[in-house]
């Protein structure tokens, strides 16, 4: 269950970033959009850990804002691995992707606020 509202919440948080920024896009149905938070989601847990290892000097450095840049380039990637195979996402460079990700990371901690279950005793 838990998977299935992340898959949603990336979902939402990808489409609101498609609405928002002139520089994504995505042409396709929703079945394919769900295949794309899919792949974000696997990007997210298997490239990012490895991307955040080794830039840790850098994050460091920044006080961590250069978490915003890797989100980013996660997101690039992104539209690279859809173009790849035929999903229909496209980021059109590096400052579309990088309010892209704000986008994404601000809609993705609303969503989890609001559907998080209430576990205060």
């Amino acid at each position: 269950m838990y998977l299935l509202l992340r898959l949603l919440i990336n979902a939402g948080a990808l489409w609101a970033a498609t609405t928002l920024v002139p520089g994504i896009s995505f042409v396709g149905d929703t079945g394919r959009f769900l295949v794309v938070a899919l792949v974000f989601g696997l990007l997210n847990a298997l490239v990012r850990p490895i991307l955040l290892l080794l830039s840790l000097p850098l994050l460091i450095l920044t006080l961590g804002l250069f978490t915003f840049v890797l989100n980013a380039l996660i997101l690039m990637l992104l539209g690279s691995l859809s173009e790849g195979l035929g999903l229909g996402f496209h980021v059109n460079g590096f400052f579309p992707a990088f309010v892209g990700a704000l986008i994404v990371t601000v809609v993705s901690f609303v969503l989890t606020m609001v559907v998080k279950p209430n576990t205060d005793k």
